[in-house]
């Protein structure tokens, strides 16, 4: 079994990469699990895509393992996209889930439900050790409640309702389903896929020609 480094210290995030990687026989684990220890990757993007491909290469360059980041955020169309990258440190650093979503509720304290539209979004990509990169996005629309609800999930999950249930509601099958960091893995599961069937063509016809000059 394939070992991909996870660059994360979100064990909920690690969870779900594992649940979506281990059916192409790929184990999952963070750095630490596989006994290293990452520099701490400045997050410079502009985009999410940008970021993730930081820490990605980052990890990969420091382990010589694929590794597997993704950098994902909230997008809320009443405050021009914000906080968007910034999501995580939308009350500051170090600021908990808590305060991050208190803040927002304060920002949106005089927006009306037709307008609190948002989305989720997220793009993981994944480094290979010989520079290859694969890189996908996945996004989920909704909109944001006007109190937390469940108690599942992390980060902005209680305040983001996908019809009429919050992420922090949902089933993790369910989550996975809908939930843009689902949509995202699932096109990494698809585009692993790919590269793992087009890589054993391309072994089985250089074996051909190789039979053929034999």
């Amino acid at each position: 079994m394939q070992t991909f480094i996870i660059a994360t210290h979100n064990k909920k995030k690690l969870a779900e990469l594992e649940r979506i990687l281990a059916p192409l026989g790929i184990r999952a684990q963070t750095a630490e699990q596989a006994g290293f220890v990452l520099d701490e990757v400045e997050e410079t993007g502009t985009t999410f895509e940008q970021n993730a491909r930081l820490k990605a290469e980052s990890a990969m360059r420091q382990t010589g393992l694929p590794a597997v980041a993704d950098d994902s955020g909230l997008m809320v169309d009443a405050l021009g996209g914000a906080p968007g990258v910034y999501s995580a440190r939308y009350a500051g650093e170090g600021a908990t889930d808590g305060q991050r979503n208190r803040k927002l509720l304060h920002e949106l304290e005089q927006v009306p439900e037709s307008e609190r539209t948002a989305r989720f979004v997220s793009a993981v990509c994944c480094a290979f050790p010989g520079g290859e990169i694969v890189c996908v996005r996945g996004e989920c629309e909704g909109r944001i409640a006007f109190a937390p609800r469940g108690a599942g999930g992390f980060g902005y999950d209680p305040l983001f309702l996908v019809g009429e249930k919050t992420y922090a509601e949902l089933s993790d099958a369910e989550k996975d389903a809908v939930s843009h960091r689902g949509r995202a893995l699932a096109a990494l599961q698809q585009a692993l896929r790919e590269r793992a069937a087009a890589q054993g063509a391309s072994q089985s016809a250089n074996a051909a020609a190789e039979g053929k000059d034999g």
